[in-house]
């Protein structure tokens, strides 16, 4: 099963956001692989209004992927280097997809 199947794909913004306890149970790790990432910067956990660290699905994607890094033997700031530049790249490719799209979109007449 891959972290996209587990979490689903949803922003940031989306809910249910878990907290810091289940958020670990459910990557089958500790909050202190959380923390842990978050001291990395690779994930920032969203907090409630009572100050308590909540995590998105979104996020639990991302820290799954990691996760998945760290168990093969990846140091933790090495994961989340790779699983930031990974994003990145699909960016990236997003994006020059959508310019190719919207450049062949253009007539060969019009361009004449």
């Amino acid at each position: 099963m891959t972290a996209d199947d587990t979490f689903g794909r949803l922003d940031d913004d989306d809910y249910p956001a878990y907290t810091m306890g289940r958020a670990a149970e459910l990557l089958g790790t500790t909050p202190a692989f959380l923390r842990a990432l978050g001291e990395a910067r690779l994930i920032t956990p969203l907090r409630s209004e009572g100050g308590h660290r909540r995590y998105s699905r979104y996020q639990l994607r991302t820290a799954a992927r990691a996760r998945e890094l760290v168990d093969h033997g990846t140091p933790i700031e090495a994961a989340c280097r790779i699983v930031i530049l990974e994003d990145q790249l699909e960016d990236a490719q997003r994006i020059n997809a959508e310019y190719r799209r919207a450049a062949e979109s253009v007539s060969p007449t019009a361009a004449e």
